[in-house]
């Protein structure tokens, strides 16, 4: 099954790369190599109906369940991952496909996250 993503806002976009700039610069500050692959995980508010449909669609593109958790206030929280690199490129596509997932399944998109990694690049 192919899906056809839709087109993002660009001041959406805009917005959200400047909170991925913030995560890019702590990970150099700790030394990462960004063109290492490595887990990167992704978070989605929502409901679990929603996120069934956000399981179909993002496991085309590589991305896997890890967990699904209640905060304080009730909310529900889907968390994927994926093996990425995360240098600009890599992030600017993932954000972007993210953001596209949150159209199509009506969920809240709510940001990526990962280790930073100092080893060689493969």
């Amino acid at each position: 099954m192919s899906i056809k993503l839709p087109p993002v806002d660009e001041a959406r976009l805009a917005a959200e790369w400047e909170a991925d700039k913030e995560v890019l610069a702590n990970l150099a500050a700790n030394g990462d190599k960004p063109m290492i692959p490595r887990a990167v995980d992704v978070s989605f508010k929502g409901n679990d109906k929603d996120f069934d449909r956000v399981l179909e669609i993002a496991s085309q593109f590589g991305m896997v369940e890890l967990d699904r958790e209640e905060d304080e206030e009730g909310d529900l929280f889907l968390f994927l991952e994926c093996e990425q690199a995360v240098d600009e490129a890599s992030v600017k596509a993932l954000t972007k496909k993210c953001l596209q997932i949150e159209i199509l399944c009506g969920v809240e998109y709510d940001g990526w996250g990962c280790e930073a990694r100092t080893g060689a690049v493969h």
